[in-house]
């Protein structure tokens, strides 16, 4: 089988660079993406085939260096296969502070204006693979199980991820017949920088390698849409099925993360 060429953004740490490294590891090339240039180089020079992946060092936030680091990568790796849109931020917010007004557009433009940025300069050339016989294009989408219900003091992440989901789905039914799959990925708990400065209980804490594992499994299969990890999944049906009183009863007095 080809080795696949993958892009991925928020590739620096955390939940990227774990599925950097594990796609390196099956002999993928790697168009990677964060701010940080130099942590970036480092990831790249420890990889398997170093000379082989690309490093873009930009704010996800500026489209026009995405597209072009897009481009660039199409260019050099001859194509494309797997698109995942990784980059994201988490921040404490409260609406009734209007300091955090900022923060809530900072967190949208990062977890879901960026998705859609770092997506639309694939497709076209996933377009044009698929109908000369190229099968197996992915356009990888992060939410968070966080986005399945509204959680008190992450109105911001919670909704940005709920915007993911519904947003992958609706590409997802809008690529179906031109041979993309659209996968969407809803981590639980992972053990990465973002979740350890929470102060509190994270039932089901996954390591970070574990979760590269299943992820690439889970985007090699195609699946429309899985929480990681599966009993994440669990809680979050039930946590959909609750009536809106027993949630606001069981969630008003929850943890929060700090602002």
């Amino acid at each position: 089988m080809q080795a696949k060429r993958v892009f991925i953004t928020g590739a620096s740490s955390g939940l990227g660079a774990a599925l950097a490294r594990q796609y390196a590891n099956e002999g993928a090339t790697l168009g990677l993406v964060a701010r940080r240039g130099e942590v970036l180089r480092e990831l790249a020079a420890s990889l398997p085939n170093a000379e082989r992946h690309r490093v873009y060092a930009l704010d996800v936030s500026n489209h026009a260096a995405l597209a072009n680091a897009a481009a660039d990568f199409i260019a050099a790796a001859q194509g494309i296969d797997i698109v995942i849109a990784n980059a994201g931020i988490s921040r404490g917010t409260l609406t009734e502070y209007t300091e955090d007004l900022h923060v809530f557009e900072k967190i949208f433009a990062t977890n879901v204006t960026a998705t859609v940025a770092t997506f639309a300069p694939f497709i076209a050339t996933m377009k044009a693979q698929a109908a000369a016989g190229q099968t197996g294009a992915r356009l990888v989408g992060i939410g968070s199980v966080a986005g399945i219900r509204g959680l008190p003091g992450a109105g911001a992440y919670s909704a940005s991820k709920a915007a993911v989901i519904s947003y992958c789905e609706s590409l997802r039914v809008e690529l179906q017949k031109d041979g993309i799959k659209v996968v969407t990925i809803a981590p639980g708990y992972i053990d990465t920088p973002m979740t350890q400065v929470n102060d509190y209980a994270m039932p089901f804490l996954m390591p970070v390698e574990k979760f590269a594992e299943r992820g690439v499994a889970t985007i090699a299969a195609g699946c429309s849409y899985r929480v990681i990890p599966w009993q994440m999944g669990v809680v979050a049906k039930v946590l959909r099925l609750l009536p809106n009183w027993l949630y606001d009863l069981l969630f008003t007095n929850a943890p929060r993360k700090k602002r």
